[in-house]
């Protein structure tokens, strides 16, 4: 089996030539831009942050040079092309940093926790920098200093903006952030964020850094690109600590999602292993945590909502009104840029994994009309779900493991299992088989009276 490696150069002057050893291909990749400024997206966000008198450490600007090249290799190398059994490939990155003492000593974390995410095998290596890394390549003249008491992902979901809504409403003052790297997700994000600071929620204007990362094709010549992306959440994850470090004190990450997607639980054979995201499984956040902690980072990583379904969070958001405006702009779909309908103008496909849970979850809306967001499928019970093509799949799904689940109410403390370990947090147990038990009578509500069977086979 052959392993892609992607070498990170700092331009043209960095002459680190990586030897290949037996079955590897190696590639360099140049992580700076024509003007010698870090590239992708990363050296506009610096400037961003110095207009507000931000500047992230040298450790924060090496984490973000990781998750680049760890980006690159998830989202670059064809499963289909180079892994053996169709799914496991073998990964490289090699990251110019300023301290690689400090970083090889997390290889061991990186190594598990990359493993865990994309079910792929990762070798993560570490070199020094080859002369100064290059800041931002205009810094604004700086008028004050924002002050934040932690940093807040805000992805334009639901979940993230009732995590930004009960944030604000408590008082807090969170630096926001977010990437943007699709079309579809960035410009619904940002007006989301717009229209939430207009509703004055918080007495300063709110504040964001934003990342629009976007990596070139054909990083590896004959080598397509890779579209199952399970390993964003470290990309997602790495921006909110790079920032965070900015803040020059010790801070608190929160990546607002609810208890039913963070456990993850497959709903069959098809979702298994790493076909299924695992951006705030409990056991991915504390192998973040004891990351941070190995190469010294003076932060932890929460979800607030570990122990909440969507639906108990959109029914106990601390300002209903706010949300009720808000939530219709907000964006769940798991594809949205890829219009796979025919209509032009709807923001959700309407029967996705996520447009399923978000539909769900808005039942539980102290309002009405309960969902006004967009969808293509207006009406789930109009007809019959076909479970061979994509409008049925994820129904069909859900409704088989309900079915199964009714039959033996005891099967959902074995299948929290199914994602992964759960031995770090034995006493929130009984609560993670809680919010997954009500989290799928949620869906069960929704689906209740909603056909799903394969069409094609069915005879007249």
């Amino acid at each position: 089996m052959t392993r892609y490696v992607i070498s990170g150069v700092l331009g043209h002057e960095d002459r680190y030539r990586l030897k290949a050893e037996v079955d590897e291909v190696v590639t360099r990749f140049d992580l700076l831009n024509t003007g010698g400024h870090l590239a992708f997206g990363v050296d506009r966000t610096l400037m961003r942050m110095a207009a507000m008198s931000l500047s992230p450490t040298a450790i924060g600007v090496d984490l973000i040079t990781l998750a680049a090249l760890v980006h690159t290799a998830d989202t670059r190398v064809s499963r289909f092309q180079t892994a053996q059994d169709g799914w496991t490939r073998e990964l490289s990155v090699v990251v110019p940093v300023s301290d690689p003492d400090r970083w090889n000593a997390a290889v061991p974390t990186l190594d598990r926790m990359l493993r865990f995410l994309t079910g792929d095998l990762w070798k993560v290596r570490f070199r020094a920098l080859a002369g100064k890394r290059p800041g931002a390549s205009r810094v604004p003249r700086v008028i004050r200093r924002e002050d934040f008491d932690g940093v807040s992902l805000f992805s334009g979901g639901l979940d993230s903006l009732i995590g930004a809504i009960d944030e604000l409403k408590g008082g807090r003052r969170p630096l926001f952030v977010s990437h943007g790297g699709e079309g579809g997700v960035s410009g619904p994000q940002r007006r989301l964020f717009r229209t939430l600071d207009s509703l004055g929620i918080s007495k300063k204007p709110l504040a964001r850094v934003r990342l629009g990362m976007v990596i070139p094709h054909h990083v590896f010549e004959g080598i397509a690109g890779e579209n199952s992306t399970r390993g964003r959440s470290f990309l997602f994850i790495a921006l909110g600590i790079f920032a965070g470090t900015a803040l020059r004190k010790s801070f608190t990450l929160r990546v607002p999602e609810n208890g039913l997607i963070s456990l993850n639980v497959p709903l069959d054979e098809t979702r298994l292993g790493s076909n299924s995201t695992r951006t705030t499984h409990p056991f991915y956040i504390h192998r973040w945590n004891e990351l941070l902690d190995k190469i010294g980072i003076d932060a932890t990583i929460e979800n607030p909502y570990w122990n909440r379904t969507k639906g108990q969070m959109v029914a106990e958001c601390v300002d209903a009104d706010a949300l009720q405006k808000l939530a219709p702009m907000s964006v769940s779909c798991a594809h949205p840029s890829t219009k796979r309908w025919s209509a032009g103008s709807e923001s959700h496909c309407g029967y996705c994994l996520p447009c399923i849970i978000r539909r769900s979850s808005l039942l539980k809306a102290p309002w009405t009309p309960k969902d006004e967001t967009g969808y293509a499928v207006p009406d789930l019970t109009a007809e019959i779900m076909d479970t061979n093509k994509a409008k049925g799949r994820q129904i069909r799904g859900f409704q088989f493991t309900i079915a199964r689940l009714a039959k033996n109410p005891e099967l959902a403390k074995l299948w929290i299992y199914k994602p992964g370990s759960l031995a770090e947090d034995a006493a929130k147990v009984p609560e993670l088989v809680r919010v997954y038990e009500d989290g799928m009578a949620e869906v069960a509500e929704l689906l209740k009276r909603v056909r799903a069977a394969p069409l094609d086979q069915r005879s007249e």
